[in-house]
């Protein structure tokens, strides 16, 4: 009874504080949606409120609720889509994001009859109002997104709650650590959880997961680096508008953050003394950066151009441009293809890095720094099998970065042993939708061969 009690008063607490938050938080969040522009498009969908369409379309479906926080997470949502869609074919799929870069990727890449929407904040009456709207069968959750109000919508309604990819940091791990009144009964409440690696497992069972709920099904990100879809962006030609000759080297700096634009900059204006035809792509994290790595670009001295400037039949004369600065989202992977070496950014002065992946799947010399926090297991998997080159700061990166342009050889060795990395470890969106669906079958819901009610 006193747990219970407990539990009610720390419900409360979260509530309580949440809302100050929330409020004291808006002008900056507000702030950073216009930036990012779109900001207009389904804005009330985050406060639990869907218009007459969406409710039209869910009109007497049972709705599989699946949510990705971002790009990232979003990419392994379209995977999961496509592999589950054929085994739940009575279930109506609603996919949601919290970005709108997520949201312009769902809208590129899933069809017409994927419902997508944006994640209600998690005020109680905002989580209320989209489950009464949506009254889903199932919900699963990319990564480690936990919301509590979410979470306890769910079980009261005793609606089954998946995550997915789950990945722990020793910061979060920490963190839901000091606070078990809260978190425990959540992690107890999810119905199934597959993971990256025992390390994971362990953690979550530590938090209150059931272990019977958990299976370590490896990393889904593996399995999103060797998409077979109609490329978009015809990179070649829009090198030809730049006038790039065909035996150019092209530099790629991918995911980057504050600070390493710059370094990188300053390093291609030494490193093109030795290679006359070296060019660089940058492609910041946050596409809205890009006037300030412009100015930062500009008072360097290097000849940019913005790719939203290079539009269709325009031409720039030779040697006018030496870089292109990628301002636009969901391009980045195009450019890996046509890439010399990359830089994998968020890894020399930022903290966590960014997915190695996606390059090691093009087969391309990858290069990232010391900070690769969020991706350990990838990135020491890949220096383990001579897939990638990590480099301890700036001066070790301009060496490795010289040494490379200067040896194909080694370029194309380190691209087939990256390529032997991701191909070693696919499969993981499979083991996942399978623990899904027998999860689902059990429960007697909509799956494949199985069309009768809970």
């Amino acid at each position: 009874m006193g747990d219970l009690v407990r539990c009610n008063c720390m419900r409360r607490l979260y509530n309580i504080l949440f809302t100050f938050f929330f409020w004291f938080s808006a002008p900056y969040y507000f702030l950073r949606l216009w930036r990012r522009g779109n900001w207009r498009a389904g804005f009330s969908q985050r406060f639990g409120r869907y218009d007459t369409k969406l409710k039209q379309a869910i009109t007497n479906r049972h709705v599989f609720w699946l949510h990705a926080v971002s790009v990232g997470e979003v990419n392994l949502a379209i995977q999961l889509i496509r592999a589950l869609e054929p085994r739940v074919p009575n279930l109506k799929i609603v996919v949601s994001t919290t970005t709108t870069t997520g949201m312009g990727e769902l809208r590129r890449k899933l069809p017409s009859h994927i419902e997508k929407i944006y994640y209600p904040i998690d005020r109680r009456r905002c989580v209320q109002r989209a489950f009464s709207t949506l009254r889903p069968e199932a919900v699963a959750i990319v990564e480690a997104e936990i919301w509590p109000n979410f979470l306890w919508q769910a079980h009261s309604r005793r609606t089954p709650v998946f995550l997915v990819n789950a990945r722990l940091s020793e910061r979060s791990f920490r963190g839901y650590k000091r606070f078990p009144l809260l978190f425990r009964p959540l992690f107890a409440s999810l119905a199934g959880v597959s993971v990256q690696h025992d390390q994971d497992r362990a953690r979550l069972i530590d938090l209150g997961c059931r272990p019977d709920a958990i299976r370590v099904v490896g990393n889904l990100k593996y399995d999103t680096g060797h998409l077979e879809e109609r490329c978009p962006l015809d990179v070649p030609t829009l090198f030809r508008q730049l006038s790039l000759p065909t035996d150019s080297l092209v530099l790629l700096g991918g995911s980057t953050h504050p600070g390493e634009e710059a370094i990188l900059a300053q390093q291609f204006q030494r490193l093109k003394k030795q290679f006359p035809r070296l060019f660089l792509v940058l492609v910041p994290r946050h596409f809205e950066r890009g006037k300030t790595v412009g100015r930062e670009l500009s008072a360097q001295g290097v000849r940019f151009v913005y790719r939203s400037d290079v539009t269709a039949g325009r031409q720039y004369p030779a040697d006018t441009v030496e870089c292109l600065l990628v301002n636009t989202t969901g391009e980045l992977r195009y450019f890996y293809e046509h890439a010399t070496v990359i830089f994998v950014g968020k890894s020399l002065v930022g903290r966590g890095g960014q997915n190695p992946i996606e390059v090691g799947a093009v087969g391309k010399a990858m290069v990232f720094g010391p900070h690769m926090q969020n991706f350990a297991s990838v990135a020491a998997a890949f220096v383990a099998d001579d897939g990638a080159v990590q480099v301890r700061d700036a001066a070790e990166l301009e060496s490795t970065l010289a040494s490379l342009l200067a040896d194909q050889k080694r370029r194309e060795s380190l691209g087939r042993n990256a390529r032997k990395v991701v191909h070693e470890n696919r499969g993981a969106i499979e083991r996942t939708v399978d623990m899904i669906v027998q999860h689902l079958s059990k429960e007697e819901m909509y799956v494949a061969g199985n069309s009768s009610p809970a």
